[in-house]
């Protein structure tokens, strides 16, 4: 294991992540040009994309890291039966989540790690209807446009913030620390859609400061040490597909969950693979 993630047992995370919040909110202009202009050069950021291209433009940090991209950088999928992905990044891992006895609702991590649905959503009941279907782990790196869309058109039923730790989810990290995304702090968002239920799950990390939905706002922090859950129900919120759904404000993780035998995932995608919001992350199956 590397220094690096055997530290993140140790380090406050959440004092970290609360240093981190400060300074990526800061307006002080020498503070949020200094962050810009550093994670600008030492990840490559392309402002081109950006609907502001400027990057002295922006307030602050925060704003710079959730930018918007400008109209027509990603376009969705012209098939009409392909779910998106949805966002920019690489793919951690994709796969069929386990339905035999031995491997009943298990996600795949990485080489000798895996966690259950039940695990990552906070509930077997809110795991029952993904048993058997399909997964698929995006990773943002702080390169990556960092909001998150809709795979396909929802009805927000529901959402539950899960409290937990903040460990890095670098590839070391996902690689050497057991069930890590059911360990991290992570908002869960149920949708219903016309093939049944879908989750996104965004995944707090290391040194995230937030996650906003364009529903409710700020969404975490707020740490907490109690499951919360919101009922949607009724409410008629309703997100189109390739529609934004959700921000982190710093980089992360967010996984996919479709239900059984409606689906097909692309065959290109891989582990390490890199993606581009708006492709195709599976296809629905013809209907009879």
């Amino acid at each position: 294991m590397s220094l690096v993630t055997s530290l993140t047992y140790v380090l406050p995370h959440r004092l970290l992540s609360s240093m981190a919040r400060r300074l990526a909110y800061s307006r002080s202009p020498r503070v949020k040009q200094w962050l810009i202009d550093t994670v600008a050069a030492r990840f490559g950021v392309d402002l081109d994309e950006a609907e502001q291209p400027d990057p002295t433009a922006y307030p602050s940090f925060n704003a710079f890291f959730t930018r918007a991209l400008r109209a027509g950088a990603r376009v969705p999928d012209p098939d009409p039966a392909a779910l998106l992905m949805p966002a920019d990044g690489r793919i951690s891992q994709c796969g069929r989540i386990g339905h035999e006895a031995l491997d009943r609702g298990r996600i795949f991590q990485a080489k000798g790690q895996s966690f259950t649905a039940a695990e990552l959503l906070g509930s077997e009941a809110d795991a029952e209807p993904f048993v058997g279907g399909l997964f698929a782990t995006v990773y943002l790196s702080p390169r990556d446009y960092h909001r998150v869309h809709m795979p396909w058109t929802g009805t927000l039923r529901e959402t539950v913030h899960v409290p937990g730790r903040l460990f890095s989810v670098g590839t070391a990290a996902v690689a050497k620390v057991p069930r890590l995304f059911a360990r991290n702090e992570r908002l869960v968002c149920h949708f219903d859609t016309d093939f049944g239920p879908m989750a996104s799950v965004m995944v707090g990390a290391l040194l995230v400061s937030g996650v906003e939905t364009v529903w409710g706002g700020e969404e975490i922090p707020h740490y907490g040490k109690a499951i919360t859950r919101k009922d949607y129900r009724g409410k008629g919120i309703v997100l189109e597909r390739f529609a934004e759904m959700a921000r982190f404000n710093y980089g992360s993780t967010v996984i996919v969950l479709l239900p059984p035998g409606v689906a097909e995932l692309n065959p290109e995608l891989g582990a390490e693979c890199p993606v581009r919001l708006g492709q195709a992350l599976a296809r629905l199956k013809k209907s009879g």
